[in-house]
């Protein structure tokens, strides 16, 4: 089996759970990881089995042997970084939020696009193939017509210097509401007639917790929420006219549950077993890349786009704004 040779720009926790992912895979090599310090690169190589170990990104990136980047800096950096890899001619996954705003995002995929390189977000839930039960499982009917929908991610997380930092695009919007912006997307889908929202602030002027309610153009709404001030049950549940489904974790999906009118349960399907639930999206990546596609069927570029814009419209209506984009 032939095996792509992948790296990974950044050598922070996400990078961790990536290498562990790639460790793994049958068909990825590990082949190389970048850091701005080069012995924290060497340590990470050496930990996870990589075969290079680069103390620049630019070294990263002029190394004609890497085929695949993932990206795993903060999301103040992901378009500079970004941007760097496709300047090189390197396929990348770059992790969510994907870039800062909707308009880097623009920028970035114009880029790509004219370049005729390959990139995509890493929204892993998005490449899951839990997707397709969930979604299988709604469309049946067995719950009637959906109509409603709730979901929450919160984990206590506001200690976190990064999401502190309005220099390094912090707040919960982009690091959980994401997760949540992109659920709903997945069950109801781009048709929005209105959305409001309010949230909350920590000292440094960053949303700590907020609240979103979405009103589609068919009268389904979904009202989501996301902290980093506490811990939520990460539940998703879509509510329709004969019953409703629970879907557990929405940031990495347990199980999928269906109940009747009666609250009583009629079907139930468990995630399959997984190495981190990285591994789906790397999967989409190589397939993509096979295929010579520079998109993900999964998280097309426009999707990206889209719900970049919406958080940059809620981030507006609390008047949240990054230093960089001032």
């Amino acid at each position: 089996m032939k095996k792509i040779h992948m790296a990974i720009l950044g050598s922070g926790n996400i990078a961790q759970t990536m290498a562990t992912t790639m460790k793994r895979m049958k068909n990825v090599q590990c082949y190389g990881v970048a850091s701005r310090d080069l012995e924290k690169a060497k340590v990470f190589a050496s930990e996870y089995g990589f075969k290079k170990a680069y103390g620049s990104y630019e070294e990263l990136v002029n190394d004609p042997k890497v085929e695949l980047i993932y990206v795993a800096t903060p999301h103040s950096h992901h378009f500079e970084h970004a941007k760097l890899c496709i300047s090189h001619g390197k396929p990348v996954i770059c992790e969510k939020a994907f870039t800062a705003n909707a308009k880097q995002a623009e920028e970035l995929i114009a880029y790509a696009e004219e370049k005729g390189v390959f990139i995509t977000e890493a929204m892993w839930i998005r490449y899951m193939p839990m997707v397709a039960s969930i979604k299988g499982m709604i469309g049946s009917g067995i719950i009637g017509d959906p109509v409603y929908l709730t979901c929450n991610l919160g984990y206590m997380i506001e200690h976190v210097q990064r999401l502190q930092d309005p220099a390094l695009a912090g707040g919960a919007l982009l690091d959980v509401g994401v997760y949540t912006l992109n659920f709903a997307s997945i069950i109801f889908g781009d048709k929005i007639k209105k959305v409001t929202s309010s949230c909350t602030y920590t000292e440094s002027g960053m949303d700590a917790s907020n609240a979103i309610s979405i009103v589609y153009d068919d009268g389904k709404i979904a009202n989501i929420g996301s902290t980093m001030r506490g811990i939520s049950d990460r539940k998703g549940i879509i509510y329709g006219t004969n019953g409703y489904v629970i879907v557990e974790n929405i940031n990495n999906f347990d199980s999928v549950k269906a109940y009747n009118a009666e609250n009583k349960e009629i079907a139930y399907i468990k995630k399959p077993k997984q190495i981190t639930g990285f591994e789906y999206e790397v999967q989409a990546c190589i397939d993509a890349l096979e295929k010579g596609q520079i998109e993900c069927p999964q998280m097309p570029h426009k999707e990206i786009i889209r719900i970049m814009q919406m958080m940059d419209s809620l981030r507006h209506e609390w008047g949240i704004q990054f230093p960089f984009e001032q």
